[in-house]
């Protein structure tokens, strides 16, 4: 889209803008805000400070000094985006699921040494281990609404252990290395301290092999689904303390509880593509905490789909009551947030930061994620009351091009 173009949603965007003025130091500040925030949403082959500024008519170095040195809260920015979001998702329309909240990372392709965090380390998006910079994300979904909520970077352990380097990336003393699983707590709590209200967790076995995760997500109540790598120990039964666990894999396939259990058929939609089949069934175990069995027990989920041998694990600390097919939604619904990633890697210009300031890519990062809930919104209005033969997507008499912009936003047919 062109600064012409983007004119259609001009008022919309504006008032939601509006709504971050007071994080911004001074009146010229908040206009480079939407000078920049605007760029994310162009049509601009490299959404970055230069030819950002160069279309908007603003001074590369003034637009240079807005991402690294002016003063605005982008912590700030967040906080009042997630209080927006909470205030959003309980007038939207629902599923079974309710209020998703999905954890995932991603790792972004750099080159060189400079930037914040960068070094060799698994790269999602080459599917390789690769020099990269790793960001960890909460995001939420309700229905076909789905949105990132939150960014940290993933700073390595020699990143971290490396003061001299970390200063001059602009990295303060006090972030040092974090587990990514202690990251994603981090970002629950901060959600919820700002209205969020998740029913439910879902994230993938990189975080749920790690048993502080899934008991500091009981700490909080917060339900979860989340899959666990098929080597998962478990326990089948708590008595006699002394007994070994067992991969996970293995209690499927030899455990007396799930042996004789038949495979039940479950359809699950998919927004974009054709229905999905899976076979599932579950049981109830012990988690293997410290190589003991835990205090509770949760859901082992096992699902496989016959057309393509894929297999998955699952793990819940769901009620014992809750029907198997909402397990199954809840642990499948991970594709929300690897949807929202890729679109802000492939439209509001996520991936394409290049800096060598920490404060400078935390910038970056935040106004994508302040332009992709503001799609996500115009994409829900946009739907209007049409039937679900149009896709859900419409209104009356709607420009060309932001149908196309919210199109891409909520993954639908033309």
């Amino acid at each position: 889209m062109t600064e012409q173009e983007i004119k259609a949603l001009g008022p919309a965007l504006a008032d939601f803008l509006n709504k971050f003025l007071f994080c911004c130091g001074y009146t010229q500040t908040f206009t480079h805000l939407g000078v920049y925030c605007r760029g994310l949403l162009s049509n601009l082959e490299r959404k970055t400070v230069e030819p950002i500024a160069l279309a908007a008519g603003t001074p590369v170095r003034t637009l240079q000094e807005f991402l690294k040195d002016h003063v605005w809260d982008q912590d700030q920015v967040r906080d009042l985006l997630q209080r927006h979001v909470a205030s959003t998702l309980p007038t939207l329309p629902a599923d079974d699921i309710g209020i998703l909240g999905i954890v995932d990372e991603t790792g972004t392709a750099k080159k060189g040494s400079k930037t914040p965090g960068v070094q060799r380390q698994w790269c999602g998006e080459l599917g390789k281990t690769d020099n990269c910079i790793v960001t960890v994300h909460l995001g939420v979904a309700r229905g076909r609404y789905k949105t990132l909520l939150d960014r940290d970077l993933f700073l390595p352990k020699n990143w971290s252990d490396d003061r001299q380097r970390c200063r001059a990336a602009g990295i303060p003393d006090t972030l040092v290395h974090r587990p990514k699983w202690q990251i994603a707590l981090e970002q629950i709590d901060r959600a919820s301290s700002n209205g969020i209200v998740l029913d439910w967790l879902t994230f993938d076995e990189g975080y749920g092999d790690c048993p502080a995760f899934l008991l500091g997500l009981d700490s909080r109540e917060l339900p979860f689904v989340g899959e666990v790598p098929r080597s998962l120990h478990c326990f089948a039964v708590r008595q006699p303390a002394a007994l070994s666990s067992s991969w996970a894999e293995d209690l499927v396939r030899h455990s007396p509880a799930l042996l004789q259990q038949p495979w039940q058929t479950f359809r699950l939609p998919r927004q974009t593509l054709g229905d999905q089949f899976w076979q599932a069934k579950a049981a109830r175990v012990y988690l293997s905490v410290d190589g003991k069995p835990s205090v509770k027990t949760y859901w082992l989920v096992a699902a496989r789909n016959e057309r393509t041998g894929e297999e998955k694990y699952f793990l819940s600390n769901g009620a014992e009551d809750v029907p198997l097919r909402l397990l199954l939604l809840v642990g499948f619904g991970r594709w929300n947030v690897e949807h929202a990633i890729r679109l802000s890697k492939s439209e509001l210009g996520f991936r394409h930061f290049e800096g060598r300031s920490y404060t400078a890519l935390l910038r970056h990062l935040t106004l994508c994620l302040l332009m992709q809930a503001f799609v996500a919104c115009q994409t829900e209005r946009l739907r209007g009351k049409k039937s679900g033969a149009d896709g859900g997507a419409g209104m009356f008499r709607p420009e060309a091009v932001v149908l196309e912009m919210v199109t891409a936003a909520a993954g639908d047919q033309r």
